[in-house]
């Protein structure tokens, strides 16, 4: 790291608060993009989905409330809030919300700055 380079502390309070459930809806809203890291906040009604997609950089998922059918490298889990899912690059995946529910998804990637 260079001298002119500091090292970052950013902190989101309350990253649920940061999105509504909207009706018959899927919303997403990036939160934080920091070094290595990009927050991406989804809030989806009972019923919405994502289909099977992937991502160029491995991912975390974590429930912020709610409850989530995850589907990915050929299993079906529930991901409710306290559980975390790891996907590695490129893995095809889909979700599914069972209630209304907020997801929080962090893309990491070591080349983001």
């Amino acid at each position: 790291m260079s001298d002119d380079v500091k090292p970052v502390m950013t902190d989101l309070a309350d990253v649920a608060a940061l999105v509504e459930v909207a009706p018959d809806s899927t919303v997403s809203r990036t939160v934080l993009k920091a070094d290595g890291a990009r927050l991406v906040l989804f809030s989806f009604d009972a019923g919405q989905e994502l289909t099977e997609h992937t991502a160029a950089v491995p991912v975390l998922l974590q429930a912020l409330d709610g409850e989530f059918t995850i589907t990915a490298d050929g299993r079906t889990v529930a991901l409710v809030p306290g559980g975390v899912i790891h996907l590695g690059a490129r893995l095809p995946h889909a979700v599914v919300a069972a209630v209304p529910s907020r997801l929080l998804l962090t893309m990491l990637d070591p080349r983001q700055s």
